[in-house]
Order: C-alpha cells, then structure tokens, then sequence
C-alpha cells in the first residue's frame, strides 16, 4: 500500500510545536540566506585574494558538500534521533560560518565554504524530517508550505544585505553574521526538541556513504567540467564520468549487502517512489535552473538596470509564497497532492513556452504577468515530492527517503545550471558573432550594454533572445516529463489522524 498509519506526533502541545517550527525555519533562513548574501559580496572577496579564476568554486564548494552529506545525515538521523543529528548539523554550519570569516586566502575560505555546506546540508534535511515527526501528515503539507515564505525572505533580503554588510563592516561580517543566529537556534532547540529513541540498533554504512557521496560529487564536478578541464570531452571531464559510474555502480552492490543502507534500495521498487524523484529533479531543473538565468535575460533583452531587474524577482518569488501556502492549504483539506503536481507542471510548462516568445520590447508587465505564473506553478508543486515519500517510506526510512528525494532537486538544478550554461554560449557564438563594435558579448555588463548606441542594443538583445529561446524550449520539454510522471502517479489519500 502506499499510505500506512503514521505515529504519533512528536510533541503533543501544539504551541511547543509552534516553537520549535519557528527554530526549523530560522536555521532554514540561516542556511538558505548564505547563498544569497555571499552573490554580492564575491567581487570584493576576489578583490582581496585575486586567484579570480577559482571565484565560481567559492559557491560550487559549498553545493557540491550540501549535495554530498544530504543522504548521510538523512539515514543518521533515522539511526540515532533527529535532535542530536541536527544540532550536529548547526554546529557544523555555525563553525563554517567561523571559518569562513577568519579566511586569510581563496584556498582556506573555499575549505571553509566545504565545511559550511556540509553543515548545510544536514540542516535542509533534518528539518524536513523533523517536521515529519511533528505533524501528521495532512497538516505537515500546511507547515512544509510556509518554507518558502523563508525561502523567498532569504531570497529577497540576501542581496541587499550582503551588499550593505560587505559596504558597511567588511566581507567577512556576511559569514560572521551566522554565528548568534546559530547559537540561538541550538540553545533553541536543544532545550525545546524532544528526543526520539529510534527502535533499532544503529549499524553506519561507511562504505555506501563514501560511495554515494563520491557519485553526487563526480554528477556536480561534471556540471563545471567544461570550465575545469576545457571541455565536456576532455580526458579530464571524461575521468570524471568514468569515475563517477564506477561509484554508482559500487554503491548499488553495496547498498544490497548492507544491513541498514543509506538509501534502503527497496525505496526504488516502489514506482511512486521513483515517480517522485523524477519529479523532484525536474523541480530542481526547473525551479532552481532556470531561475538562476531569469536575471542575465532580464537585463540583456530588456535592458533592464541590475536593480530593476531584482525587483521583477518580487512577482516570481510572490508568485511561489502564493502557490505554495495556497496547494499546502488544499492538500491539508483533501489528502490529495496528485492533483497539485499535476497543475504545478502544466503551469510551469506554459509559463517557460511564454518566456521563449519574449522578444526586446515586450512590455514589462507581460515579463512580470508571465514570472509570475512560473512562480505560482512552482510552488504548487514545491511540497509534493517531500510529502509523497514521508508517507509511503517506512517509519524507519523517512530521513533516508527525505534525503534522496531533496537530493535529487538539487542535483536536478547542478545539472541544468550546466546545460543552460552550454546552451546559452553555443547560441551567441552563433548568433553574436557579427555585431559590429563588440569584440566579445559575453564580457558586455548591463552598464556597458547602456553605453552602446542603439543599434548596437538592439542587435546585443536580439542575439541573447535567440540564445534563449532554446533554453526554455529545453525547460519545457524537462516540464513536460515532469508532467508525465504527475499524472502517472497513484491517487494517495494522505491519513488525517494520527492513531495514539
């Protein structure tokens, strides 16, 4: 069966559940501004190290660590508790955070930003499992929806901050700024988050954790292969691929014999199980891809300041609070979450079909119209994948499966990061190749592009419109599986009451 009588909540008040769900989402808020607050401080950190050529691995550092330990700490937390594993995952972070502002070179704050990712994957996945453990399952849908209220506050305050606090008090501040947030939210939750004796003995898979860890890090160092080594065929990215398949094939024999794998393989012969991953990767994809892009689009085709660009962002991200507050609602009601993957992706693929018939001179509440409809999709679809497998994995299995099913979004977004990348430079090397009076478009600034006779403009817009467009007809076709494996899924009714 795919639905199964959960256990009882956690906690039983519901205002000591309040408390510690805030503490979840303020360690989520920490997590998630890093990213976002170091963006607009890199050009000042490569100022005073130089080495400008290993800039893209002060954030690549800390995707490719969060990657790697999100099932570890996902299956750690099944074997010995929730509490210990994510106060282990903050301290870690918080250290990192510590590290990373008493960096003296580009190589120590690069290990710095390992150490800091390490601790940020545990802490996205833990408290996704911990939120499992205090809600049922029909109000968890309601609860997992408010993340991306934090998600887009993150999203929105983390430029502005960064840029302010590496202005007024030094680059180093944005990293040091962790340090009583994270201090409060383990005082917080080490008082206030019960523990959880799991009912079975603790056995550690190190060689599946080694294994898999050394597979997601060979997919993410493939995603950069093109600017380490060259290119996508060169002996290094292929040794890369090789030794990456041999890891993945390791694992699976592995993870056959191990008494309590990292990620139990029978997982894999559920096909909601295998629906949901697909689904989350294209999520990653999608989602997390293509957003990445929105600004580079923005302001090359519309001419739009950084500025002005930053603030269309506010209907995506409006768009994705509303989705997701408005389908974790519905699903509470209704038990249903089929339904809400399936709008989500039919949504997504229209809104990406829109985005590759924007032209230079469309107007900006047609982007904004369009942004926004990208963003209502994604966030009825935000909780599904995560929702889906806490309710079909065994009790025992949740972290594990929770782990899998975020590390698969993720690693959906390394991904497309890289094949939007290619697609993007394979289309102004053909399209960009003749403008006169520019050498070379890539290296043209917002700045510089408004300093270009119109003419010039035009030609520059229209070049990246059409570098683009094949960009999000890519997306769309990624959608369009996504589309595929929502309506294959069962129809689920998620249990309503806990039995006690």
């Amino acid at each position: 069966m795919d639905t199964q009588v959960p256990p009882a909540p956690l906690v039983s008040s519901q205002a000591l559940r309040l408390t510690l769900f805030f503490f979840l989402m303020t360690a989520l808020f920490m997590a998630t501004l890093d990213n976002q607050i170091v963006a607009t401080a890199l050009p000042t950190i490569v100022g005073e190290f130089g080495e400008m050529e290993r800039f893209s691995w002060i954030g690549s550092a800390y995707l490719l660590a969060t990657c790697a330990v999100m099932p570890l700490f996902g299956k750690l937390g099944d074997l010995f508790g929730r509490k210990y594993v994510m106060l282990a995952a903050v301290a870690i972070f918080t250290l990192g955070s510590v590290a990373c502002g008493l960096a003296v070179s580009m190589n120590t704050l690069i290990g710095a930003r390992v150490l800091q990712g390490l601790g940020g994957g545990g802490i996205m996945v833990s408290i996704f499992s911990i939120t499992a453990d205090l809600f049922e399952p029909r109000e968890r849908a309601r609860y997992q929806s408010y993340s991306s209220l934090v998600l887009m506050a993150s999203g929105a305050i983390g430029p502005v901050l960064g840029g302010t606090m590496s202005d007024l008090f030094g680059w180093r501040s944005i990293f040091l700024v962790n340090i009583p947030i994270g201090v409060v939210v383990l005082a917080g939750l080490f008082v206030f988050l019960p523990y959880r004796r799991p009912t079975r003995l603790p056995k550690i898979d190190y060689a599946g954790a080694l294994l898999l860890a050394g597979a997601i890090a060979c997919t993410v160092l493939l995603g950069d292969s093109a600017e380490l080594f060259g290119s996508l065929l060169s002996p290094g990215s292929l040794a890369v691929v090789v030794a990456g398949l041999i890891c993945a094939m390791l694992w699976v024999f592995v993870e056959k014999r191990a008494p309590e794998p990292i990620v139990p393989l029978t997982l894999f012969r559920n096909p909601t199980f295998n629906l949901l991953l697909v689904i989350s990767l294209a999520s990653g994809a999608i989602g997390i891809g293509t957003v990445n892009y929105y600004a580079l689009f923005l302001q090359t085709t519309t001419g739009l300041s950084p500025s002005v660009g930053g603030l269309l962002f506010i209907t995506l991200t409006g768009g994705i609070v509303c989705g997701s507050l408005i389908a974790g609602r519905l699903i509470s009601l209704t038990g249903r979450y089929k339904p809400f993957s399936i709008i989500s992706a039919g949504l997504m693929a229209l809104a990406l079909a829109l985005c590759s018939q924007i032209q230079p001179g469309t107007p900006i509440f047609v982007i904004c119209a369009i942004m926004a409809l990208h963003g209502i999709g994604g966030g009825f679809g935000q909780q599904v994948p995560i929702i889906g497998v806490q309710n079909l994995a065994a009790r025992g299995d949740v972290g594990a499966a929770t782990g899998a099913i975020t590390l698969a979004r993720m690693g959906g977004a390394s991904v497309a990061i890289s094949i939007y990348g290619a697609i993007i430079a394979a289309g102004l090397t053909r399209h960009a190749a003749e403008i006169p009076g520019v050498a070379d478009i890539e290296k043209l600034t917002p700045l510089a592009i408004s300093a270009l006779p119109e003419a010039t403009r035009h030609l520059v817009a229209e070049s990246y419109t059409a570098a683009f467009q094949p960009l999000f007809l890519t997306a769309v076709g990624i959608a369009l599986i996504a589309l595929v494996a929502a309506i294959s899924l069962k129809s689920v009714r998620l249990p309503q009451k806990p039995v006690l």
